[in-house]
């Protein structure tokens, strides 16, 4: 019997549909460990698939009320100002494909198709977006977590943490925090913070003190700024990424509010695969797409940063 015979190309791509709805569930179920975004920016799937940008307003409030004659006319004014912005949002692809030979091969021997080359169409989705989101793409016009426009960086008040002692150490981080509460004239604090892995290998393995059993890193989690405001735990996490995104490529320090009111990301399109169709006379593929928009960052004054670590 000839390998035509035994695989046409109706009954291939036959196949191949039969096995996609058997692949991809499992595929989606995967989870990728080292994908960080995922757990660092609120994800809004939500809108038109097919918008071409996704519009909002960042808003701002002034005045101040102050003592006046009782026969005054020029009371002081309170009011709002509100800018808008537009993120576009475009259209990515990956997807995986199949080979006559290793469809027939599957066919012959009753065995499923490998679902390695989709697991890795999948896993490139997830990267593509970890890097939009936290370095944004120049192409595009997007600016990620790690140096979003209208966040301004400041300098460490200490830095150089290889030679500091707990207690400056301690003061630089929990100067991000106060960043955010004194740029929102107290009305906003971070709750997250993000390292590079040096910097929090260094914290979570130095004693806070020559006898003591707690790691600057213990001390600060029981001790910082947001947690003794608010009772809840503060979230510090190391991250790749942040050793040279500082200003002179030094490392960097960041502390924002994680809620979707001060940023987020805009996946109106996840990823995902469409229906397989035969590309070539011994070729079969399954395309992927996604829509992607940048990260907007709607209160630049709820996130921090500081350089120079």
């Amino acid at each position: 019997m000839s390998a035509m015979n035994l695989i046409d190309a109706q009954a291939a791509l036959g196949f191949v549909i039969a096995q996609t709805s058997i692949i991809e569930p499992g595929v989606y179920r995967t989870v990728y460990p080292d994908i960080q975004y995922r757990d660092l920016i609120p994800v809004d799937t939500s809108g038109s698939e097919f918008a071409t940008s996704v519009t909002y307003f960042s808003q701002d409030q002034y005045g101040k009320a102050d003592w006046i004659n009782g026969n005054a006319d020029d009371i002081p004014k309170a009011g709002t100002t509100r800018s808008k912005f537009e993120t576009p949002v475009y259209t990515a692809g990956i997807g995986y494909g199949y080979g006559f030979e290793e469809i027939g091969r599957a066919q012959m021997l009753g065995i499923n198709l490998s679902t390695e080359d989709a697991s890795a169409a999948r896993r490139a989705s997830e990267e593509m977006v970890d890097r939009v989101a936290l370095l944004g793409d120049a192409s595009k016009g997007f600016t990620g977590l790690f140096a979003a426009n209208g966040v301004t960086p400041s300098a460490a008040k200490t830095g150089n943490w290889a030679s500091a002692t707990p207690v400056e150490i301690i003061g630089d981080l929990n100067a991000g925090l106060l960043n955010v509460f004194n740029a929102t004239n107290t009305t906003a604090i971070s709750d997250t913070q993000l390292l590079d892995w040096d910097s929090y290998f260094l914290i979570s393995t130095t004693p806070m003190s020559q006898n003591s059993d707690m790691t600057i890193l213990q001390w600060y989690l029981a001790n910082n700024s947001y947690t003794a405001a608010t009772g809840k735990p503060l979230t510090l996490r190391g991250i790749r990424g942040l050793k040279t995104a500082g200003v002179g490529g030094t490392s960097r320090l960041i502390s924002y509010r994680k809620d979707p009111s001060v940023l987020k990301l805009h996946m109106p399109m996840p990823h995902r695969f469409l229906p397989a169709y035969q590309s070539g006379p011994l070729r079969w593929d399954i395309p992927g797409v996604m829509r992607l928009g940048g990260l907007d960052v709607r209160l630049p004054k709820e996130v921090s940063y500081i350089d120079g670590l």
